[in-house]
């Protein structure tokens, strides 16, 4: 079923292929190839981060800080920092777990990500969560068979048997080192 935010993106997808393929052969990007555009040239240029906090709904967040949001808020996920940013996660072949396993939200994590200029969304490269005993833990899903890791709750890749959550002793990259004092 289609929602009103899946049919005005869709509408809106539709206008700018439309206006893509209108441009005039005079334009300087008419003709060239996306690796020679300047969106491709932002591709890498966000800066990775760490940052820390719990995982929550969105809708809940706003919840708690006095704004009513509409059910299309229900199943997205932001990471509610420390310092009580809202920063939602991109669901993406690292991020997606977060809006699959209850497991990941509500708890302390870092979050190792980068956001593109002028958006506030993270994808998410590497996650962190706190055991019971406050312990930082390298998080991703694993099969016992295969010896695979992935990053989302779904059949083995290669065997298509159940894989489990996994956590393991794993130190923050360096350039995130000396900024977190955990």
């Amino acid at each position: 079923m289609w929602s009103r935010w899946n049919v005005g993106l869709s509408v809106t997808l539709l206008a700018l292929a439309w206006g893509l393929a209108q441009e005039p052969a005079s334009s300087p990007i008419a003709g060239k190839r996306p690796s020679e555009t300047s969106v491709s040239k932002d591709k890498d240029d966000a800066p990775k981060e760490l940052l820390s906090g719990k995982v929550v709904f969105l809708q809940e967040a706003l919840k708690r800080r006095g704004v009513k949001a509409a059910d299309e808020f229900k199943a997205q996920v932001v990471l509610e920092t420390d310092e009580g940013e809202l920063v939602p996660i991109v669901p993406d072949w690292r991020g997606r777990a977060f809006y699959q396993d209850e497991r990941l939200r509500n708890r302390k994590v870092d979050l190792v990500g980068s956001r593109k200029k002028a958006s506030p969304y993270l994808q998410v490269q590497m996650v962190f969560v706190f055991d019971e005993n406050g312990t930082r833990q390298y998080m991703d899903y694993w099969c016992d068979i295969c010896s695979i890791a992935m990053y989302e709750i779904k059949p083995c890749d290669c065997c298509q048997e159940k894989i489990r959550l996994r956590l393991q002793p794993q130190g923050l990259p360096e350039f995130a080192k000396k900024k977190v004092p955990h």
